[in-house]
């Protein structure tokens, strides 16, 4: 099994040590797994689409589609009191996790959940009580702000466009975050996020394989392709090495990212990377 760059509490050390070290304007962000991302900036903390349980391998381990896991967890959700803003972009577990958010919340009164307005009963449904007051919901175009955070929610295409899934636009003082959320390319998505002036663009590479019987994502090439269509400065690939069964190598998005000329990191995941 993969080990994580930092974990546990070494990872927790780096997260203290960037929060007293960095310049409140500097934009922090550590890879989680799979899709998920913890942002700093002005002293707060974002967490994008955490999946810091086992919950899907206990689920899927007596079935024909298990879901074996390739990567150490980072960190247990219990641990991140600090944490004030939370998304989920759609409802699948790796991304609406409730063994990953109840114990978060209980960590943290302050946190909020935001998500797809059309996905706000359902979570509600899923995570019972302790979401209650806590979900913002977004439609298409609706933006809220949450301390240190702007978030603005844009449309995603999980196989098909539909508004239970959503990418966020995040702009946090000068820069930019785009987290995708799952996705593949759809007619228009470069016209509508290219105005965004994208500092940072978050995406799956996990690709497209009709044997996973899962929703397919970006592959590596092509998120380099949308993060230089959309001119972000930086592309960090996302959603791989989390199961065995629906995975990819970064290798050709670093390939292709080359041949563009698209800057990008490749992060580890506990890794600390922050905005040049």
């Amino acid at each position: 099994m993969i080990r994580p760059a930092l974990q546990d509490l070494s990872f927790l050390a780096d997260v203290t040590n960037a929060f007293g070290s960095v310049k409140e304007e500097a934009l922090v962000v550590w890879w989680l797994g799979q899709s998920g991302f913890l942002v700093l900036h002005r002293r707060e903390f974002l967490l994008f689409d955490p999946y810091l349980s086992d919950s899907l391998t206990r689920k899927y381990a007596a079935t024909g589609k298990p879901h074996v896991r390739m990567t150490e967890r980072v960190i247990d959700p219990a641990r991140l009191g600090f944490v004030t803003v939370v998304t989920s972009t759609h409802n699948h577990t790796d991304h609406l996790d409730a063994d990953t958010l109840l114990p978060l919340f209980a960590a943290t009164p302050r946190a909020k959940l935001v998500l797809p307005a059309a996905n706000a009963e359902f979570a509600l449904g899923r995570l019972g009580e302790p979401a209650q007051g806590r979900m913002v919901p977004l439609r298409d175009g609706e933006r809220v702000r949450l301390g240190a955070f702007e978030i603005e929610a844009v449309p995603a295409a999980h196989e098909e466009l539909a508004p239970e899934f959503a990418g966020f636009v995040v702009r946090a003082g000068p820069q930019t975050l785009y987290h995708s959320g799952d996705t593949v390319m759809y007619p228009g998505m470069t016209e509508r996020l290219r105005p965004c002036h994208i500092d940072v663009a978050l995406l799956p590479i996990n690709g497209r394989a009709p044997e996973r019987r899962v929703s397919g994502n970006l592959d590596g090439p092509e998120a380099a392709r949308l993060a230089h269509g959309i001119g972000a400065r930086w592309v960090v690939p996302c959603h791989y090495e989390m199961f065995a069964f629906n995975t990819a190598s970064p290798a050709p998005f670093v390939a292709e990212c080359e041949r563009l000329g698209q800057r990008h990191a490749v992060l580890r995941a506990g890794q600390r990377w922050t905005l040049p």
